[in-house]
């Protein structure tokens, strides 16, 4: 009898976005709500497991984890990447490692909730009104404002569409972007420091990796305008944390909407939980019913071919 663990099913709905119970007869499916952050707990967690579907990055999958599984041998991410799984270690360890397809706009159309929550001071607004007080504040619009998207692929040409139909002026930078490539999206190819200096908004849609970890560290939030405003539905470690949350005390910047952290979930004591002048959210920007149908029904068929000897979506190294 296989048995699969589904880790992190935050909102309890893994059961009822896709037919577990169309698995072979005898296939145990265990889901898992809660999250283990110990390395001990999930190894623990997890031995007896011969299939793990993980939702995303939110359990890490690194070679000292999967060494400690000897049963383990289907490892499931939603998304066709995955860049806390150690897929090189899973080779090795005969570990079949497979993904689904994804959703391409969910995360932009967060990015432009985070914008214009903090814009139009929507969450300050709706706490008033419900306490019986009426317009505490005066909000800013983004007609004629300048969007610096730093990175203009899949994402961040979303972003910058949706930047241009708010008739914004929009700027863009990532490493290895080109004029010509900007010029197709609408966008201006810039400097970094020049979007920094020029940007109202600065929205953040880059891959983490050794070259964008703390990309963004106090001095670049010290280019900023005071008035500008730092946008991340990326990744955590692509902003300096305590730089950012040492900016937002100060007053460097006017704010920042974030939906990713470097620790996730995100400590009941961090800083970011009390600071006036944020928009947080809890890494939603995948999270849609569309998305997860997507997600979990793809797993499933994952979870039944390799279960066939036919595994589909394989990940390599």
């Amino acid at each position: 009898m296989a048995r699969v663990a589904i880790l992190d099913d935050y909102q309890n709905v893994a059961r009822r976005m896709a037919d577990w119970a169309s698995l072979p007869a005898g296939t145990d499916v265990v889901v898992f709500a809660d999250h283990l952050s110990n390395p001990d707990a999930v190894a623990k967690r997890l031995a007896d497991f011969d299939a793990v579907v993980a939702m995303r990055e939110r359990t890490p999958f690194p070679r000292a984890l999967l060494e400690r599984l000897p049963r383990l041998k289907l490892l499931v991410t939603t998304g066709m990447r995955n860049a806390s799984i150690d897929v090189a270690a899973a080779g090795e360890r005969k570990i079949t490692v497979c993904g689904t397809a994804g959703l391409p706009y969910p995360t932009a159309e967060l990015t432009w909730g985070l914008t214009l929550a903090l814009f139009r001071r929507i969450p300050a607004e709706d706490r008033a009104t419900r306490e019986g007080r009426w317009q505490v504040s005066c909000g800013l619009g983004l007609n004629g404002k300048t969007l610096g998207v730093v990175g203009l692929g899949g994402l961040g040409s979303r972003v910058a569409r949706i930047g241009l139909a708010f008739e914004m002026q929009v700027i863009a930078w990532s490493q290895n972007l080109t004029a010509a490539r900007a010029s197709e999206i609408g966008a201006t190819l810039v400097t970094k420091d020049e979007l920094l200096a020029r940007s109202d908004v600065v929205s953040i849609h880059l891959v983490l990796s050794d070259r964008t970890r703390k990309l963004f560290g106090a001095r670049e939030l010290g280019l900023m305008k005071p008035t500008a405003y730092l946008i991340n539905t990326s990744r955590g470690p692509i902003v300096d944390e305590t730089a950012l949350v040492a900016a937002l005390r100060q007053g460097t910047i006017a704010g920042a909407g974030l939906d990713v952290y470097d620790e996730e979930p995100l400590p009941l004591d961090h800083p970011l939980r009390n600071l006036p002048n944020t928009v947080i959210t809890p890494h939603l920007g995948y999270v849609t019913e569309e998305g997860y149908r997507i997600f979990y029904g793809q797993a499933l068929e994952d979870v039944k071919a390799w279960l066939a000897g036919q595994p589909v979506r394989v990940l390599k190294p």
